[in-house]
């Protein structure tokens, strides 16, 4: 069984409430979770050191937790890390920019590390506002964005996920790129 087969047989199990496919999927995806992982935070913290490590780490744990999904391909599973680690980065990048942490404090997590300067965290914030404001109109395109930009999935896995054809997934990558641009330029 090739190893996309074996992922996509261990998620489906995993989604039958077996939480022992958790523990032997995780050797299968853990490479493309890190490389993920490591892409989103090189394109947004390139001054800083970090651990990729620890964001995979705190996703899985996420991902572990979602019980009412079913997983539909390995596909499926990368568009929700994507979504986690997502939520990870903003939720860190709000607690740097709220007044009570002033981000002078002591550093909690890892992303606290790299997280030093206000201006990136303001920078991850404000980017995830645009894309909740195109998320209002149109969905879909929100979720391209989404996929595409934070967990870096390709244009075949991105379509396969939405189910829509790579072409749609283009056009709208297009579409959302300049809207998001014109948005976070103003």
């Amino acid at each position: 069984m090739s190893d996309k087969n074996n992922i996509t047989a261990l998620l489906i199990e995993a989604g039958k409430d077996n939480p022992e496919a958790y523990d032997r999927l995780m050797p299968h995806v853990y490479g493309v979770l890190k490389d993920i992982a490591c892409r989103q935070l090189t394109n947004e913290y390139k001054k800083n050191t970090y651990s990729k490590t620890d964001l995979v780490h705190e996703a899985y744990l996420k991902l572990i937790n979602y019980d009412e999904i079913s997983w539909e391909s390995r596909a499926h599973f990368y568009a929700i890390a994507s979504t986690c680690m997502r939520q990870i980065l903003i939720d860190h990048a709000r607690k740097k920019m709220a007044e009570k942490r002033g981000g002078a404090g002591r550093d909690l997590t890892f992303i606290d590390a790299f997280m030093r300067q206000k201006e990136q965290a303001k920078n991850l914030i404000d980017i995830d506002a645009a894309l909740e404001k195109l998320s209002t109109f149109d969905e879909r395109m929100a979720k391209v964005v989404e996929y595409r930009y934070f967990g870096e999935m390709s244009v075949e896995n991105t379509a396969e996920v939405l189910g829509v054809s790579p072409s749609t997934v283009k056009r709208e990558w297009a579409k959302a790129r300049g809207w998001l641009h014109k948005e976070l330029k103003e």
